[in-house]
Parts: structure tokens; sequence; C-alpha cells
């Protein structure tokens, strides 16, 4: 019996995984094809050519998403966007969601921050206890000044959702720097602690 137990629990490893990464796969799939949607029902190709083209809504989300980058790029993009996100700023409810996710996009996908660049352990919600963070800023104004200590702003994400969590300041000092990367920690967080990075590395004080 316990053989058996062990053999179904073999195959869910592999088939869980995998379908949950399909499922996601497919939303975001789903998300893209979406934009297909903005195309003049004249100018689909099933009405121009009398076929349908396979994987013609991912080819259009991707020009699309290319040609918006290389607008939001330039001076006049730039301008366009930020008169855009004032609009927005002035609708409560669109505000509120709006912000905050344009925000989190920034802070993991731009490549010109340090947010999100360093993996760091500390102590908890208590000693003895040890958490996964990530560096968010190094600059915190005012917090620095009134508390005296050389402060970091850091993300403590809750798991297995990642994108929501706190965030502290603490005393430089009183964090390790790890040498793992950020998608190594978040597959950690993710899995709950079940998929954890090789520990060759060795643990440097920041």
């Amino acid at each position: 019996m316990k053989k058996l137990r062990r053999i179904i629990i073999a195959g869910l490893l592999v088939w869980v995984p995998l379908g949950i990464t399909i499922f996601i796969i497919k939303i975001l799939l789903d998300l893209l094809g979406q934009t297909y949607l903005l195309i003049p029902v004249g100018l689909r190709p099933e009405n121009l050519f009398g076929v349908t083209i396979p994987g013609f809504e991912i080819i259009m989300a991707i020009i699309i998403l290319f040609s918006t980058g290389l607008v939001a790029a330039n001076y006049l993009g730039k301008t366009l966007v930020e008169n855009w996100e004032k609009f927005l700023d002035k609708i409560p409810l669109v505000r509120s969601i709006y912000a905050p996710l344009k925000k989190f996009a920034e802070l993991v996908l731009s490549d010109q921050t340090q947010s999100f660049s360093k993996v760091l352990l500390i102590q908890y919600p208590r000693k003895g206890l040890y958490s996964l963070c990530f560096q968010t800023s190094k600059d915190v104004g005012e917090i620095q000044e009134k508390s005296g200590e050389d402060v970091i702003c850091v993300f403590i994400p809750t798991t297995p959702n990642p994108t929501s969590g706190y965030i502290i300041m603490i005393p430089k000092d009183e964090v390790i720097e790890l040498d793992m990367s950020v998608e190594d920690a978040l597959k950690m967080i993710i899995s709950l602690g079940v998929v954890v990075p090789s520990s060759d590395t060795d643990l440097t004080a920041t």
C-alpha cells in the first residue's frame, strides 16, 4: 500500500506542476489573444484571405507591445504616457489599482533600478526566525534621518503569492546578503520552500 502511495505521489509531482504551468500559460495566451479584438473585422485574416492564421493573435500582441515600447521610450511618448497616467490618477478606483501594479511591474521588470536586485536574509518576525526578502531601496529619506541608523527598505513577500507582503525598514548591519538570484528566491517562495537553490554559495553580510 505504501509503495502504491509513493507511485501515485510521484505521478502527481510530475503532472500537478505541469498542469499548473500549462494553465498559467493558457491564461497569458488568452490575455494576449484579446489584442486580436483591436483589429477591425474587415482586416482580420479570415476576412481578407479566407483562412485563419494559427498564432496570429500572439504575433499581433508582440507587435503591439513592441510598438508601444518604441513610442513610450522616446520623449514624445514619455510625455503622452505621463499625461495619460495623470488622467488615470484622477479616477479614484482606477488610481488605487493601476498605480500599485505599475510600481510593482517597474520594480520587477526594470533594469534601470536596484530594486529587487538583491536577495537578503533577515531575522523576522523575531530573532531566531529567518525570512527571505528583497532590497527595494537604499534611500529612505526622512526615515533615515529620524531613525539615526543606516537603514534600508526591504520587501518581505508572502507565500505562495509573492506579489503581496510587507515592507520594513531595517538597519543595514542586520541583513545578510545572499548570492541567490531573484528568480531562485521567487521559486523557493512560490513552492513553499520545496524548491531550494543549490547551497554551494557563501553568505556575506552587507
